[in-house]
């Protein structure tokens, strides 16, 4: 079991001076193409593309337009419910009734109160 413990030590001490090793090989490819001027091209994943400017103003007329969809039912939000919306709910004249004496005492406590404060 020690023999493969060492064996596993080893291993592990090896990869770690090869990632060293890989390191330093990196860093010394990268100065001598910065010394050339070149630099080092990748593969991205996207590639770059140009769009012409007939496209752009085209795509730009696009999305006013979808802002623009987007936008003019918030403003005539507002007239909706004023105007044509739902139709109003109205209260019977015995609960419009109630209203108006609850009303009344609640205005008649806070006079009171104003009265027994001053």
């Amino acid at each position: 079991m020690a023999n493969l413990s060492n064996a596993l030590q080893q291993l592990r001490e090896e990869r770690r001076r090869a990632q060293l090793q890989v390191e330093k090989l990196q860093h010394a490819i990268a100065a001598v193409e910065s010394l050339n001027g070149s630099v080092a091209t990748r593969k991205t994943s996207a590639a770059v593309r140009t769009v012409s400017a007939v496209s752009r103003r085209r795509m730009a007329r696009a999305q006013r337009a979808r802002w623009a969809k987007l936008r003019k039912p918030m403003q005539s939000a507002a007239t909706v419910n004023s105007s044509a919306g739902a139709p109003r709910r109205t209260l019977s004249q015995a609960a419009r009734k109630k209203i108006a004496v609850a009303q009344r005492a609640r205005w008649a406590r806070v006079k009171a109160l104003q009265k027994k404060a001053a």
